[in-house]
């Protein structure tokens, strides 16, 4: 047990699956931060963005890696449809009084969203699961063998979660983006623009996810129902992090990273789903507030 605790490979193993899961729970944050809405289909984005990079590799030979700011991209733009065409009448009907309601609002219409994809894609693709072979190349350093896929998605995905803190951080946009789910009705006494910021959300959110998908094809099969634990992954990264706080997603994606990964090597295989699902109940009832949460203003 020893040697399987300080186990290099099974070290870089759970880096790449925190990055891959920091990366999809970023959009999930942003879109429940900003408008306090329960996306339970952002597991089904990634679901498409998956099935966009396999068809861009076997039907016209596209690399995945090429292929994938363009999947970002429409991911982007179905998130600006989604918003204009269904969630921002939604956001302005809100009031003080009904604001409670729009949780469990927009968790049956994103829940009714997710059984759409997951149906049509079946319909369209059938059920199987699809894989592809896309740089299995193995470096070894020291006893650590290393794919270069898995190294890819370890670069990307973190990559993209820290430019994305930097641009919160650091850029007039982010600040604005992190002010809205601060103190959303203070935001926008001073003048921000809060429906641009909730599109950016959206905007973000989806790309994020759809790139998710791409990068999680590179790893493993997939089929139109795989999306659901992504979505459970993504809560529990929010839960642990704290909303709106994306460092704190970053140490909490890596932190559920290390307890599938090794917790796997320790038990089973066929357990990985207990091992999830068990991580998003404890979540629940240990650390409600979040690991490094920061304490917000109830809107």
């Amino acid at each position: 047990m020893i040697d399987t605790l300080l186990s290099g490979q099974l070290l870089f193993s759970a880096l790449v699956t925190g990055s891959l899961y920091a990366l999809v729970a970023l959009g999930l944050n942003l879109v429940y931060g900003t408008m306090r809405m329960l996306n339970v289909a952002h597991g089904d984005l990634v679901m498409l963005g998956a099935y966009g990079a396999f068809w861009a590799f076997s039907l016209a030979g596209v690399s995945p890696l090429l292929a994938a700011p363009l999947v970002a991209a429409a991911g982007a733009a179905v998130g600006i449809g989604l918003y204009r065409g269904l969630f921002r009448g939604m956001l302005a009907k809100v009031t003080p009084s009904t604001a409670g309601k729009l949780e469990g609002n927009s968790l049956l219409l994103f829940f009714g969203l997710s059984i759409l994809m997951q149906n049509i894609v079946a319909l369209a693709f059938t059920p199987n699961n699809r894989a592809y072979a896309y740089l299995g190349e193995v470096y070894r350093i020291g006893n650590v063998s290393m794919t270069a896929n898995r190294l890819l998605v370890l670069c990307v995905a973190g990559g993209v979660c820290v430019a994305v803190a930097l641009f919160l951080s650091r850029h007039v946009a982010g600040l604005a983006m992190r002010a809205v789910i601060e103190r959303r009705e203070a935001a926008s006494i001073v003048g921000v623009d809060v429906d641009r910021v909730q599109r950016l959300s959206f905007a973000v959110g989806f790309g994020t996810a759809a790139l998710a998908g791409v990068l999680m094809s590179m790893l493993e099969q997939f089929s139109p129902f795989s999306g659901f634990p992504f979505t459970i992954a993504g809560f529990i990264v929010i839960i642990l992090g704290g909303l709106g706080n994306v460092t704190g997603g970053l140490l909490a994606a890596l932190l559920l990273g290390v307890i599938e990964t090794y917790g796997v090597a320790l038990t089973s295989a066929n357990l990985r789903s207990v091992l999830l699902y068990g991580s998003f109940v404890v979540a629940l009832l240990v650390f409600p507030n979040g690991l490094l949460a920061r304490r917000l203003v109830t809107r």
